[in-house]
């Protein structure tokens, strides 16, 4: 692991090697009980969702994110929130869920390897977003296979705060995901900066694409549960 890490420019230490050693055996004893991931390989675990999760580190420096309030949105298994809050312990992660499951599983998580910098909440992104206690209430979004560019735009971006950004984890075709979100940047006062490369090998292909929130979210977004799905801005 050390050694896959290390050839994308990521160092990690013992205790960081440990926290995913135990994460991955968490991971693959609760997927017999619930559907988790379909990857269980050690292997690719270790570099289709612990190493995917944190690429971003490959391209931006640790110290960027020091103090920051990041908000997981659709989290799933806990990527890529859980392993980023691995490696930046001093940053504050909220993960959501809409599935209450999945919140207990990741509650097993944070206790058994140690995190302290994680906080969970279980709820639809839909709903959160109206909340006062999360609406505007974080510097970063960040998600990872949710939904398409212009969903994903209606389901993170009510949750930054203005001048925040979004870190929204893409693979192929991410540039025709820009194109069709015009109409959903425009009307949620966001504005891409960069679709950020950060792997492209056989089979294998990861980029980040930032975004800049300028503004407040108007207040009719997010629409009601459901409907940013079925019909994208």
């Amino acid at each position: 692991m050390r050694k896959l890490f290390y050839n994308y420019n990521i160092d990690l230490n013992d205790d960081e090697i440990e926290k995913f050693q135990k994460y991955y055996e968490l991971l693959i004893d609760w997927n017999e009980k619930i559907n988790l991931t379909t990857i269980t390989r050690y292997e690719e675990v270790i570099k289709k969702h612990f190493l995917d999760s944190v690429l971003i580190l490959s391209k931006m420096d640790k110290a960027e994110f020091d103090g920051k309030s990041i908000i997981d949105v659709g989290t799933g298994a806990g990527f890529p929130g859980i392993p980023l809050a691995i490696l930046l312990s001093n940053t504050k992660f909220t993960l959501i869920d809409s599935l209450r499951k999945r919140i207990d599983f990741l509650s097993v998580v944070i206790k058994e390897i140690g995190l302290t910098n994680v906080s969970l909440v279980h709820g639809r992104a839909e709903e959160l977003g109206r909340d006062e206690i999360y609406r505007e209430m974080f510097d970063l979004s960040i998600s990872r296979a949710v939904a398409s560019l212009p969903i994903l735009l209606e389901y993170c971006s009510p949750f930054i705060k203005k001048n925040g950004e979004l870190l929204l984890y893409k693979s192929l075709k991410s540039d025709k995901e820009i194109e069709d979100s015009d109409n959903a940047l425009n009307k949620l006062n966001c504005k891409v900066r960069e679709n950020l490369e950060l792997c492209n090998e056989d089979e294998y292909y990861r980029s980040v694409v930032v975004i800049d929130k300028f503004d407040s979210t108007p207040d009719k977004y997010p629409r009601n549960p459901g409907k940013p799905k079925k019909k994208p801005l």
